[in-house]
């Protein structure tokens, strides 16, 4: 506001006043307020007293449940298991049937056993593809894969091992080991070579034991 006159002056220190006192009004009302809420917590304190928490009564202290312990012996066992019983250095040419269709089955069982697998009587459960693997990825997978196929009380399956035509001397090298690493399995009670319609020369359908549960 512009000042012209004494007037004018009186004005301005009087609206000053005004807002001087409005001011003092709320800060006044604020405390009041503060002051208030202070006085009925203490009188709530007050009427309540010191307070404690209650003992508590028939509880338990219950431990921390435990983690399941990791078979870690177990596998290590199942692993030496593999590698113990099934060696490369088996000589399977006396135990091995030599025909067109190449087959073994272990002391005790019929040739009719043999014919059927060949007939496809029991029919294929499961299968594993050993293609492209190396010897000792191969021997693993096909000892886990005929121990788990017991286990679970599968009679017959299939392995591919390939016709070895990818090999550089165009021989079957897989398929030989294959077969010897099924001699000796002890679930493997016979195994035949595959019909066409399921591999042919590249693959075997092997008859595992009766297991408990079936």
């Amino acid at each position: 506001m512009k000042i012209n006159s004494l007037d004018d002056l009186k004005t301005v220190k009087k609206e000053m006043g005004r807002q001087a006192l409005e001011r003092a009004a709320q800060e006044a009302a604020r405390v009041a307020l503060a002051k208030k809420l202070r006085e009925e917590k203490d009188i709530f304190s007050t009427a309540v007293g010191r307070v404690q928490p209650l003992p508590r009564k028939n509880t338990a202290s219950l431990a921390k449940a435990q983690p399941a312990p990791l078979p870690v012996q177990q596998q290590l066992d199942e692993q030496n298991a593999l590698r113990e019983t099934m060696s490369d250095e088996w000589d399977t040419s006396s135990l091995l049937d030599v025909d067109d269709t190449l087959s073994f089955r272990r002391p005790g069982i019929g040739m009719d056993v043999t014919r059927k697998l060949r007939k496809g009587e029991w029919t294929v459960q499961s299968h594993v593809d050993l293609h492209n693997l190396r010897t000792d990825e191969a021997r693993e997978a096909l000892g886990s894969f005929i121990r788990e196929s017991y286990k679970a009380g599968l009679r017959c399956v299939r392995v591919v091992h390939g016709k070895g035509l990818g090999s550089p001397s165009k021989v079957p090298v897989l398929k030989n080991k294959v077969h010897s690493w099924l001699i000796q399995k002890n679930q493997v009670l016979a195994f035949v070579q595959a019909t066409p319609a399921q591999g042919g020369a590249g693959a075997v359908v092997v008859l595992l034991q009766s297991h408990g549960i079936r």
